[in-house]
């Protein structure tokens, strides 16, 4: 498909600049791929659609702070550094993005913190705005990540246009965050609560985990008409076996799998066999999905409302047709759905 099949008029008002109370007082869009329906419940009705043995996939990945201010040495010229992923722990190496990036050279230190508390050296350069940093850092490694999180920030999307805050620190964080490495949130699981779980527990619904850091590549601008040319950012992710027979005990005894978001949905699409099941996995996927493609794992997701243009939004449209997606994303705007990271969900069945 092509890239402008993808573009559609939002209004900025519909971006959720900010999370809703509670976190599953949002609403929610239940999409039917067979009938073509779309029922308008709240993501607290999420209950009716699922039963006893069904497996929710959910991403457990865990956002650390990776936004930087600094200043550069000599000019003190303002200076923002995006951590993207550490590269060797014993050298304190990362892969970042800075800003602006011109002023940015190999040689140049640069300075963090009111007491100069941490720097750091560039010495390559990877892409136009992207750069390897060397952190110049005396303490233990323990020491070295506690200041990275003292002196980061939440790295809320800028599209927001407006300043991290306190609330930002626990909401851009799923309730079952674990494992450290992403750079932004799974954003169809912040809208789970605590009381939801429980709910869907005692329903005798089953929770697979896995772990799939979200990178770059879901915010990058996807620069090519031909969708087949497009070249996706690689991120890690992890399957156990414990949680692959999770998923596989269910699909034998034909009970649904839900992939709660795009980034379980695209770790289970990457460790499936050629049987249908899944299999662990350790490693790196640059999976690109986008119409038409054949799933086979999961009969059901959740997600968001995706921006323009975004693949998110082509892989909801991949999963329920993109006519219907058409209809789905019409019909959101005209009833005034949020968008985006804090914004509403669907459920796709």
């Amino acid at each position: 498909m092509k890239l402008s099949q993808f573009k559609f008029d939002l209004p900025k008002e519909l971006i959720a600049s900010h999370p809703p109370k509670n976190r599953d007082e949002s609403k929610l869009m239940v999409l039917n791929r067979k009938e073509g329906t779309i029922e308008h419940r709240s993501f607290k009705d999420i209950l009716d659609y699922f039963d006893e043995g069904d497996v929710f996939v959910i991403n457990n990945t865990r956002v650390f702070p990776a936004r930087l201010y600094g200043e550069k040495e000599k000019t003190g010229a303002k200076i923002e550094v995006f951590l993207l992923r550490e590269l060797n722990q014993e050298s304190r190496l990362w892969d970042v993005l800075v800003d602006p990036a011109r002023k940015i050279r190999i040689g140049n230190k640069l300075y963090f913190g009111e007491d100069e508390s941490l720097v750091a050296e560039v010495i390559d350069n990877t892409t136009s705005r992207g750069r390897t940093l060397r952190f110049l850092f005396d303490g233990s490694y323990d020491e070295f990540k506690q200041t990275l999180q003292t002196l980061g920030e939440t790295p809320l999307p800028k599209i927001h246009q407006r300043s991290v805050e306190e609330i930002d620190d626990e909401r851009y964080q799923t309730i079952y965050a674990k494992h450290e490495g992403a750079i932004a949130a799974p954003t169809a699981g912040l809208h789970f609560s605590r009381e939801i779980m429980k709910k869907l527990e005692i329903q005798g619904i089953n929770f697979a985990e896995i772990t799939l850091h979200t990178g770059l590549g879901n915010f990058r601008a996807i620069e090519v008409e031909d969708l087949s040319k497009h070249k996706v950012d690689s991120e890690e992710m992890f399957i156990n076996q414990g949680n692959a027979n999770i998923i596989n005990g269910a699909k034998t005894k034909k009970n649904k799998i839900c992939a709660v978001g795009t980034t379980s949905m695209k770790a289970l699409e990457t460790a499936v066999s050629i049987t249908g099941l899944v299999k662990p996995y350790s490693g790196w996927t640059n999976k690109f999905i986008n119409p038409p493609y054949n799933f086979r794992t999961a009969d059901a997701m959740i997600t968001n409302f995706h921006l323009p243009m975004s693949p998110m939004m082509m892989m909801a449209s991949a999963y329920m047709g993109h006519d219907f997606l058409k209809e789905v994303y019409a019909t959101a705007i005209k009833k005034k759905y949020k968008f985006f990271t804090y914004g509403d969900a669907m459920l796709i069945l």
